[in-house]
């Protein structure tokens, strides 16, 4: 329906990153097999789910009054429940092969601010959508697996994890968040930021896509050597026309500079709760960034200026917490106390 496979081959586990703008999902021993936007498309008078992942989110913006197209999870949470078991039981069937009899052992990554009932809603999705038996992980700790760090070890180890509805600020050492925050900031924030500048300066209105465009194209948020500017094609909000204006990388910086001052300052407040040991541990290594969002260009030079430490990217951003999920499923034992919480379905 949409979403990029990888591979046929039957699983019995399987590690899902449940982003909010992009879903992952690893398979033990195999990596990530699945991987694409989680946005659902459905019917609204019949209920009727028509569309899941790439296919799905096409249709933003595009569909006529009966269909629309939604993302079930909003700012790190479960936004609509129905949509979203409809969503993990396409991923765990797609992952699976229809084999459902044989149920998978799941581990699902959540933010680390989430409530106990948000935890309880994504576990009872998962079960709902045929899983074996559910486990939890903080996004953080996921990410800081998947980025190699030493999660298991008594030292510090500090992650910045930049995701599509959230952002996870953390520091881990013996398996558990020690300072740890989770900002409602992440790529979502940044587009519809970018989206209202250009309809409060240009009185022109751009969709959620074009504003995504801009941020990919010339966003930063540290000066580039080179400038750019790119046209931009909407509608005018005066004469209901379309319209063509040129937006410069020296405006959209200006504009993304605001929500992400308050991931900024979230990882301010987490060092200021740190215990100064840690602290110690994490000026000798880097700080790590992880997450789609991650990859705005400037955001580590950004980091680096405002925190006076040393901060890198994780190898490969936007894995990094479905390779956490996967590590954890492979070596249970060793990183069982990273879980939070486990739920065991009907027929395991």
């Amino acid at each position: 329906m949409g979403l990029k496979f990888v591979s046929r081959h039957f699983v019995k586990d399987l590690g899902i990153d449940l982003g909010t703008a992009n879903c992952l999902v690893y398979e033990r021993n195999r990596g990530v097999i699945i991987r694409g936007p989680s946005v659902v498309a459905v019917n609204k008078s019949t209920k009727q789910v028509l569309a899941i992942g790439e296919e799905a989110r096409q249709m933003i913006g595009r569909t006529p009054g009966d269909i629309v197209a939604v993302r079930p999870l909003r700012e790190g949470v479960i936004a609509d429940f129905d949509l979203t078991r409809e969503l993990l039981r396409y991923l765990i069937r797609e992952a699976c092969k229809g084999k459902l009899f044989l149920k998978p052992r799941v581990v699902v990554s959540i933010p680390s601010d989430t409530t106990e009932v948000e935890r309880r809603a994504v576990v009872e999705a998962a079960i709902n959508a045929g899983a074996r038996e559910v486990y939890l992980i903080e996004e953080p700790v996921a990410a800081a697996i998947g980025a190699d760090l030493p999660v298991h070890e008594p030292t510090g180890n500090m992650v910045i994890d930049i995701g599509g509805g959230t952002s996870d600020v953390a520091v881990i050492s013996l398996g558990g968040v020690v300072a740890g925050r989770s900002v409602r900031v992440g790529g979502d924030a940044l587009d519809d930021a970018i989206a209202r500048y250009i309809r409060r300066a240009y009185n022109l209105m751009v969709g959620e896509r074009t504003a995504e465009e801009i941020k990919l194209t010339i966003g930063s948020v540290f000066p580039l050597k080179e400038e750019q500017s790119m046209e931009v094609r909407g509608r005018d909000q005066v004469s209901g026309l379309p319209k063509t204006i040129t937006v410069t990388s020296e405006e959209v910086r200006e504009v993304l500079l605001e929500p992400v001052s308050g991931i900024v300052n979230a990882a301010r407040t987490v060092l200021e709760r740190t215990p100064p040991e840690l602290v110690a541990d994490i000026i000798e290594k880097d700080v790590v960034m992880t997450g789609g969002g991650a990859l705005l260009r400037g955001l580590d030079q950004l980091f680096r200026k405002e925190l006076g430490m040393k901060v890198r990217l994780a190898t490969d951003p936007m894995l990094s917490v479905a390779l956490g999920t996967g590590k954890t499923l492979e070596h249970i034992n060793l990183l069982s106390r990273v879980l939070v919480a486990a739920k065991r379905g009907t027929g395991s």
